[in-house]
């Protein structure tokens, strides 16, 4: 974009005007994903501002997820690439048949990117909110798979899968991140557990210290939590994972029936 200059709002400019009219021409598509900002000189100089007013200016945009700051380079406007997350079929064994790293792989796979997992096993005691979920005891002994997912080598999202180890043990679930080519719910459904419901709840909040770093989550941006509860055919609930996943990436795509009144 090529930006003209605009005509200055006195000595006494406050940032949130110069926010207001960056974020304006931003949403407008004034600025394009990719567009450099006017310096902090340059701002300063069009608004007739300080030049640390125009730069609380460019700090409120950041923190908000609008731009990013590349050092030595300049102020940009961020790209929101959308990662579509599907509803129920990414269940479904057609999708598991596309790729062995589960749904987040077969959704990779469908909107055209690679995808891989890192992956952590451990064996530890049901929190709270595991059990609620799964119907046992806090304290129980449940396996914890956490998974990192990346797409084109980009962190996504984070899942943490959990399971009652009376359940898993001696199955790959337990101990292993090779889980076969059909997954996840590929040895669930060995283990006598097919997956019929899913049941999810989902909410929004600002990330940890920890999920900010590795996702690489700019100033503002919140994280969609989505907590998963896996129900085979007989009601009976059999694995939980708990997803964090960035919003400013993410959407999501569900198709339901409308159950009778």
């Amino acid at each position: 974009m090529t930006s003209s200059a605009r005509a200055p709002r006195g000595a006494n400019s406050d940032y949130r005007a110069i926010a207001h009219e960056l974020r304006e021409a931003i949403t407008s598509g004034e600025y394009q994903p990719g567009d450099k900002l006017p310096s902090e000189r340059a701002l300063a100089e069009q608004h007739g501002a300080a030049r640390n007013t125009a730069r609380e200016a460019i700090a409120a945009l950041r923190r908000e997820g609008l731009v990013s700051a590349e050092h030595g380079r300049g102020v940009f406007v961020r790209s929101k690439p959308r990662w579509m997350r599907f509803g129920r079929r990414r269940y479904s064994a057609a999708m598991r048949s596309t790729n062995e790293l589960g749904p987040f792989g077969a959704e990779a796979v469908a909107q055209g990117r690679t995808p891989h997992v890192d992956s952590r096993i451990t064996r530890v005691e049901a929190p709270a909110e595991v059990a609620e979920r799964l119907g046992i005891e806090p304290g129980t002994s449940v396996v914890q798979r956490e998974n990192w997912y990346f797409a084109d080598d980009e962190p996504l999202q984070i899942g943490v899968t959990y399971a009652a180890w009376s359940l898993v043990e001696g199955n790959p679930l337990g101990d292993s991140a090779d889980l076969g080519p059909q997954g996840i719910y590929g040895q669930f459904a060995a283990l006598g557990h097919v997956i019929a419901h899913v049941r999810e709840e989902i909410s929004a909040r600002m990330p940890t210290r920890e999920e900010a770093q590795r996702m690489t989550i700019p100033d503002g941006v919140p994280v969609i939590e989505l907590w998963h509860t896996g129900i085979d055919a007989d009601r009976e609930p059999f694995e939980v994972t708990r997803f964090v996943m960035r919003a400013d990436y993410s959407a999501l795509d569900y198709d339901m029936p409308v159950e009778d009144q």
